[in-house]
């Protein structure tokens, strides 16, 4: 299984500060971490691929489970043995995710902002119980650093 790269980059909160020629300066290290996962075949979790109401569920918990705080969500499906779509809109920004069961096939996204405090570990929580949830024989996985 590919694993994503860890980065230890520090995190501060937004600071201004004014150089010597009078400019304003801005110091952002890391406002957020963008996990971005395709997840080609899945060998579990088929009924979280088809059933909307229990994929939310299982989202909702692994998102309060991660520390995250969920704001909002919107899970459709396509219908009976078809694929579901779905977003939990959090304080700290989103998580997002599709499915094809057809294709044992799951897009991933977690993005969240680390603008007063590291949600970065919370971040990486998240995506890990999800993945494990769907146990995909061939991820595909990114990380971005958001600056």
């Amino acid at each position: 299984m590919r694993v994503l790269p860890c980065t230890n980059s520090p995190v501060t909160v937004t600071n201004t500060a004014t150089s010597s020629s009078g400019k304003q300066l801005v110091t952002r290290a890391m406002p957020g971490l963008h996990l971005i996962g395709d997840l080609f075949g899945c060998r579990s979790g088929a009924h979280l691929m088809t059933d909307a109401t229990a994929l939310e569920a299982f989202c909702k918990k692994a998102v309060a489970d991660s520390t995250l705080t969920a704001v909002g969500s919107l899970f459709h499906s396509f219908g009976k043995d078809k694929g579901v779509t779905g977003t939990i809109m959090l304080a700290e920004s989103h998580l997002a995710l599709h499915t094809w069961p057809e294709d044992n096939y799951v897009t991933l996204d977690v993005y969240v902002c680390s603008y007063s405090r590291d949600n970065s570990a919370s971040a990486e929580y998240l995506f890990e119980t999800l993945m494990q949830a769907f146990q995909p024989a061939d991820p595909h996985l990114h990380r971005v650093v958001r600056a």
